[in-house]
């Protein structure tokens, strides 16, 4: 058991991570044929222990699709020829999600547009009004 380390308060045991190897799909010769390369991450979110509440809520709001009904977070590498380095790039991208997740977004306070922008919009409207209205036919 390794903690892998996530931010400074957070950091996931490596036994909460579930790897899985297939062949990766696509062109690669002869090669590709006879290696297990493709990973493919299985992080159960939902009973995560080393998670709080709020950031498995994120989270699954930033997962989306890929994230199963019963709260498993799968993610799958097959850019690389390398077995180990498919490993890494999915551990990576699995890190940097948590990460994103652990921030509390802003709350938006919604603002009135000032007098002085307005007033822009609008003779901005009239000019490009204007400009329309140069290119219609001449009339006597």
């Amino acid at each position: 058991m390794v903690a892998i380390p996530v931010t400074r308060s957070i950091s996931i045991d490596s036994d909460e991570l579930v790897e899985t190897f297939a062949r990766s799909s696509g062109p690669g010769g002869q090669h590709v044929n006879t290696t297990d390369s493709a990973v493919m991450l299985r992080f159960d979110v939902a009973n995560s222990p080393n998670l709080p509440d709020a950031v498995k809520q994120r989270l699954a709001v930033l997962a989306g699709s890929r994230l199963t009904r019963e709260g498993v977070l799968v993610l799958r590498s097959e850019g690389a020829r390398s077995q180990l380095i498919n490993r890494q790039e999915v551990r990576e991208r699995l890190i940097t999600l948590i990460r994103e997740a652990t921030f509390i977004p802003k709350k938006r306070r919604p603002t009135k547009p000032t007098r002085a922008s307005q007033q822009r919009r609008v003779e901005g409207k009239a000019k490009r009004a204007a400009v329309k209205a140069g290119r219609s036919k001449v009339r006597e």
